[in-house]
Order: C-alpha cells, then structure tokens, then sequence
C-alpha cells in the first residue's frame, strides 16, 4: 500500500510535524494562496473577478451566486468549499488546512475566524500541527467577530451571535453566544 501523502494526512487530522520531509508541499501552497490573496486585496476588482480570484485561490469555480467583499484571508485555500448564494463579509480569516465547507445560503459576517489547524499540548510536539474540519450548514449565519474553532460543525438555520467564540457543534435551529459559545435561543 502506498503511503499517504502530506496533504492527505493533514486534512485527515493526523499530526504534521514542521520537520516532516514533505513539508515543503504545504509551504508550496500557502504561498501560492498568498500570492493570491495579495491580488485579492490590494486593488478593486468588480465582483466577477474576485468570483475569479477566488476560485483560482480553492481550485475549484465558485457559483456566480457568491459574493465577498475584500480583504480576505487565508493560510491555505484549496479546502475551502462553498455552495451557492453564500456571502462573505470583509476581513474574514480561513484557517483551511483541515477543510471548511459553507453549504448553500450561508452569511458570513465581517472579521470572522474559521480556524480548522491546532496545536498539539505536549509542549515537545507543539511546533507540529492537527487539522480538523469546519462545517457550516445551509441558511447559517456567523455573526460579525465570531470565531469558530477545529471541529466544529454550525447546523443548519442556525445564528452564532457576534463577537462569539464557538468550540462544539451548535445544534441545527438556534442561537449560539457568548465565550466559549453556548446556546441561548431555539429557533421555530
């Protein structure tokens, strides 16, 4: 069997070392989404072409429904996914090694964090990484500021109130608020 490569274990959650020997393959493509993400947002481009930018930045066409309003970030780009009719709000950083998904009909609100990598405790092993993945459900909306971590999954419908910071799964049809998040409203 052949082994994995680099970027099949980082998006598979193992632990990624910064000395591992295909390293270089991750340094490759963060470049590259700088590169990318420097085109993005310094200069005005008509929604069209960052429609363009951005599917060149995740490898893969956006829906023509998509809309984002620059500065935007990202470490990585290529485990971004997203579905059609979504909205992402200026100065939003996607943290993306361990892949974010937004479903259809999802709103993000402006600076907010989908951080998908992690540090191991062990302070020996902390320079290596773990990636874990975002889900954001259909018809979600992410309130400015807020802050979803590794592992998350945001149901569908749901709200995540402004300014949260969000460490487990909200439940598909409520509010989420607060730090760490926690649910504070069931929606009919």
């Amino acid at each position: 069997m052949k082994p994995k490569d680099i970027l099949e274990r980082d998006k598979n959650g193992e632990l990624i070392s910064l000395n591992d020997p295909e390293y270089y393959k991750i340094h490759d493509l963060i470049v590259e989404a700088q590169k990318i993400t420097m085109q993005l947002n310094n200069s005005y481009h008509e929604a069209k072409e960052v429609r363009g930018l951005f599917s060149k930045l995740t490898g893969v066409e956006v829906d023509e429904s998509f809309g984002l309003l620059p500065p935007f970030y990202t470490d990585f780009g290529k485990n971004i996914r997203v579905g059609r009719n979504v909205f992402i709000n200026h100065a939003c950083t996607f943290m993306d090694r361990g892949g974010i998904t937004l479903e259809d009909n999802v709103l993000i609100g402006p600076k907010v964090n989908l951080i998908t990598i992690n540090h191991p405790l062990e302070p020996a092993e902390r320079r290596s990484t773990i990636s874990t993945p975002i889900v954001i459900k259909k018809n979600a909306w992410l309130g400015a500021g807020t802050m979803i971590m590794p592992g998350v999954t945001i149901g569908e419908n749901s709200i995540v109130a402004a300014g949260a910071v969000v460490t487990k799964d909200v439940p598909p049809n409520t509010i989420a608020a607060g730090v760490p998040g926690k649910i504070i409203k069931n929606l009919e």
